[in-house]
């Protein structure tokens, strides 16, 4: 996001240039959404929530039948919450670094401002248990520190690994450890210091645990920097538990900030932001089933083949070879947490199925996600049928945020799990017989 919005200096945070047109918003969500021609120009439209957070007694809306409630508070920018087999939560906390620079950089910091994104704590994890499964932590405490703008965090044998924005650390854990310490790097990641544009870092364990993957976001909207400044970037890696054999599994994805595998197939899926500036309905952010060595299009092409002109020198031999996302999940929704439900709390309805934490638009006129939805699957383990809104209410009748879904997880219990960097809350989502008020 910061990347781009350094392209404007315009210091109005109002909407301005592109409108929304005809197009219903809905129809950038699907198999196969409508795409309308690209539009560009001088000003790009830059609109973002008003940061207000929540009142003492207020809270997103689920679905009827689900209470929502606060699983922790008082965090410092929570990103990921991530489930540990011993049913101990982690919550990964941390945020964009301001630019440094001339008057573009100061524009993307105001912008980036305004939006909540900066955090003056974070750069740690913490530990939540619950350990009567009642729906309440009875201990919080600091996990790990000494981060470098954490995301990703994994259990793997003998070890957590944590996905710094340079680097991927392992730090030796003993279930039940309440703290870590000493941690080795032992992956450097590509890393663009002063301005790292899509700073976050995803992993994920292969089912048979034989290796690790790691998402690495581009560091600009379309290769701005050029292409040599995103060699090993829009890509996802695979490497092996001590960080060898480190290669790229699939490229072309712009931030993959989404990764998990689907428990019912073994496949692995990313949850993807595409790019910005083409106007309210392009491009649609989207998940998809990742296929080894292949190819998703950043920055030559999106949604498959449809190039992107503002892209020069063009590469038509390998957009001929772009492959065509799954799912598409909304234009400028910020698709970033990506959760495959495993638990058997919640109804059945949600047993075969994704959660996707839309952490919300900037560069639409209309705002766009600032929600939990869920994605069905089918027996073919594609996503089927409608999308729905699993958690919202982040805006309120204001529209100013109350907060801004991120990374979604569960509990030991099954309840579903969603880290809110802006209202600083994990937020707890249970059938409303076994939720703790």
């Amino acid at each position: 996001m910061r990347a781009l919005i350094t392209t404007c200096l315009v210091l109005a945070l109002a909407a301005c240039g592109q409108s929304a047109g005809d197009l219903n918003p809905h129809d950038s969500y699907g198999a196969q959404p409508k795409l309308p021609a690209p539009q560009s120009g001088m000003i790009p439209t830059i609109k973002t929530a008003a940061v207000v957070g929540w009142a003492a007694n207020a809270a997103p809306r689920a679905p009827r039948g689900f209470a929502v409630t606060r699983y922790a508070e008082g965090l410092s920018h929570p990103r990921l919450p991530y489930l540990l087999p011993n049913g101990d939560v982690l919550v990964v906390e941390s945020s964009t670094q301001p630019s440094s620079g001339g008057v573009q950089e100061w524009v993307a910091n105001q912008v980036q401002r305004g939006a909540g994104a900066f955090s003056s704590g974070g750069n740690r994890i913490t530990i939540l248990r619950d350990a009567n499964h009642d729906g309440v932590v009875d201990y919080k405490g600091v996990f790990a520190t000494g981060l470098n703008q954490p995301f990703g965090v994994v259990q793997l044998g003998d070890f957590i690994y944590v996905a710094n924005t340079d680097g991927v650390v392992r730090f030796a854990y003993a279930p039940g450890a309440t703290s870590v310490s000493s941690g080795q790097q032992i992956l450097a990641l590509p890393h663009r210091a002063g301005d790292n544009g899509h700073w976050t870092r995803t992993l994920a364990v292969a089912p048979d645990g034989r290796t690790l993957f790691v998402s690495v976001g581009s560091s600009s909207n379309i290769a701005d920097h050029g292409i040599a400044a995103e060699r090993g970037r829009a890509a996802i890696w695979q490497f092996n538990p001590d960080g060898s054999n480190a290669h790229i599994y699939a490229s072309g994805i712009r931030n993959g900030a989404g990764l998990e595998f689907d428990p019912h197939t073994g496949e692995l899926w990313t949850a993807v932001n595409e790019r910005d500036m083409l106007g309210d309905n392009l491009v649609p952010d989207y998940m998809t089933h990742v296929t080894p060595g292949g190819f998703y299009g950043w920055p030559y092409s999106y949604w498959g083949t449809h190039v992107d002109a503002r892209v020069q020198p063009q590469n038509p031999q390998l957009v001929a070879t772009a492959l065509t996302p799954d799912f598409a999940l909304g234009a400028h929704t910020a698709s970033l947490g990506l959760h495959f439900y495993r638990g058997a709390a919640l109804p059945e309805h949600y047993r075969n199925g994704a959660f996707i934490g839309q952490h919300g638009s900037w560069n639409r006129s209309a705002f766009a996600g600032y929600k939990v939805i869920f994605v069905p699957f089918g027996a073919n383990g594609r996503p089927s049928g409608e999308v729905e809104d699993f958690l919202t209410g982040f805006l309120n009748d204001r529209q100013q945020a109350q907060g801004r879904p991120v990374g979604v997880s569960e509990d030991a219990t099954g309840a579903i799990l969603v880290a809110d960097d802006v209202g600083n809350i994990v937020w707890r989502v249970a059938p409303s017989a076994n939720a703790q008020n």
